[in-house]
Formats: structure tokens, sequence, C-alpha cells
């Protein structure tokens, strides 16, 4: 494992937090505050229609001043492990990129396991977007380019999501934008992971994140593909997709290997691999110059397709 990247060599201060579940708790109690609404953007707490017999669904929704009708949209799904996270805690990449692509955002809030585990959190996400894709005109929406993305949990819930709006056929996201996404809970059988330049997000904590969200020992057999997408053996006709993931995170085998598989299945994916970054090291250290290529990578992306 690649020592860290010149720009993160600080991380070797970062604590290794391990989840318990009176963590968790706390942490779901734990309201983020959002930052100030920059001048030139409105950000609005808007409710959507959530799964039949469920309550309502709240999306987050940055909008540039005086941005023409109808926009291209993002709709984003915050990380956390499955288990905590909020959409706030994304405020400042959704800023940009709404600012940048000249886009509707829109920061979906659902359910957390382990009170919430699968299919719940998913159930939320596709609640949202069907909402988005319903209410286009309302919203200022062209509903013909809506991409979805996600990082970490977040990242994992948006491949999950590309795999149920194709087999529902209701809505037809453009793309998926997959930020280290966690996809595979068959990693917790993983033996011998060399943890030295791992940060903020471990083996433990993944086997953690993974029991809350299935509900369940992770790893075994009859685990969903829409829970673990990297379990689906059938990956075509899905929307285009990029992925970036650094050479220290977890995630790094299991979102390459996503990647193989999307192009052998015909659909088109760009790679963006870090060398030297560990999970989570663009929200943590976002102002280096690492953070700020992977972040511009991200909107080159979006802007190809959007």
């Amino acid at each position: 494992m690649p020592q860290f990247h010149p720009d993160l060599t600080r991380a070797r201060f970062i604590p290794r937090i391990k989840l318990r579940p009176w963590l968790v708790r706390f942490a779901q109690r734990v309201k983020a505050p959002g930052i100030r609404t920059p001048d030139g953007m409105t950000i609005e707490n808007l409710s959507a229609p959530g799964p039949a017999g469920r309550p309502p669904v709240r999306v987050r929704v940055y909008r540039p001043v005086g941005l023409p009708r109808p926009a291209p949209a993002l709709y984003w799904i915050h990380g956390g492990g499955f288990v905590q996270g909020r959409p706030e805690q994304d405020d400042r990449s959704c800023i940009a990129f709404a600012r940048e692509l000249g886009a509707v955002v829109a920061s979906v809030d659902y359910r957390l396991a382990p009170q919430h585990p699968f299919p719940a959190p998913l159930d939320d996400v596709y609640a949202g977007l069907q909402w988005l894709a319903g209410n286009a005109a309302e919203l200022g929406v062209d509903p013909g380019a809506i991409a979805i993305g996600g990082a970490s949990a977040g990242g994992g819930l948006a491949a999950g999501l590309a795999l149920l709006a194709r087999d529902r056929g209701v809505v037809s996201p453009v793309f998926q934008l997959l930020v280290y996404p966690m996809l595979d809970d068959r990693t917790v059988l993983r033996t011998g992971v060399d943890t030295t330049y791992l940060r903020a997000w471990t083996p433990q904590n993944n086997r953690f994140g993974w029991s809350a969200y299935l509900g369940r020992e992770p790893g075994g057999p009859g685990v969903s593909d829409y829970a673990a997408p990297a379990r689906c053996e059938d990956l075509s006709g899905l929307p285009p997709a990029w992925i970036g993931v650094g050479t220290n995170d977890l995630f790094h085998d299991e979102d390459l290997d996503h990647a193989r598989r999307l192009r052998a299945a015909g659909v088109a994916c760009d790679l963006t691999v870090v060398d030297g970054a560990f999970h989570g090291f663009d929200a943590i250290f976002a102002k280096t110059g690492v953070a700020r290529a992977f972040l511009d990578a991200q909107i080159a992306a979006l802007r190809a397709k959007l």
C-alpha cells in the first residue's frame, strides 16, 4: 500500500475511531448545521412523498440564482457508512456542483441503519428520485438530464439506485457519479488487509456498517444486488459512470473491479485513482490541491454528460 500522497501527510495524525452502537446513536442525534447560504445561491429543504406507508423524505435543493429553466440536475446521496450523516455535510461540494455545472442539485436525507436496515434507505432515495423526476417542471429541472451520485455509502446507494431504476423503468438517470463507493459486503471476508495507511474507514467499521445495513452478518449468501451492487451479475443497460477512489482506500479493490465489470457489460465508465489517498480524503483535507483536483474531475465528468 503506497504512503500518503504529499498533500495528505497530516493524515498520520487522524485518530482511528472505532464505531460502536452508542457512538452511532450519538452521531445520529447531532444535526449538522450546514453552511450559510452564499451569495448567488438558494438552498431549500423540501419534502417529497416517502415510500408507501412511510414518512416523507427531506430533499435539500441547491440552485444558482437566475438559473435558466429547465436545467440539468444532480441527485446526490450523502455517505456515512449507512449509519450516520445528513445532506448538510456535503453543502460545500453540492454548492460547487450547482455553480460549476449550472445545475440543480438535490441531496436526499434517507433513513439510517441499524434502526432502518435495507431496503429502507434505498426505498427513500428511490422515492426522492421519483419526486425529482415527477416534479421536474415545477422544480425547473430537465427530466432527461438527471444524474445520480454519492460518496462512500452514498455511492453504494447510488449504484443500487441505478440498478433499481433500470429494472423498474420509471426514471432513467443519464449518469452515475460514484465517489469511493461502498459496493461489496464481501469485503468483510478479506484477510491480511494492510491498515497502515487506511484512515477514516477501517475493516472493523466496514463490518459494523454492513451488519447494520443488512440486518445480518455480511459476506454470506442471499444478499440482494440492490443492497450490494458488486454482487449483481448483469450490469448491462446501466447509465455511464465515473468512479473515483484512492489507493489507500479500503474500497479500492471493489471499486476497480466494479469499473472493470461495468466496461465488460458495455457500460462506459471513467476511472480516477488517486495515489496515496485514503477514504474521505477530499472532505477531511478539502483545501489541498489533490482534493480540489479530485472534485474538478467529478465536475468535468458531469459536465461532459449534462
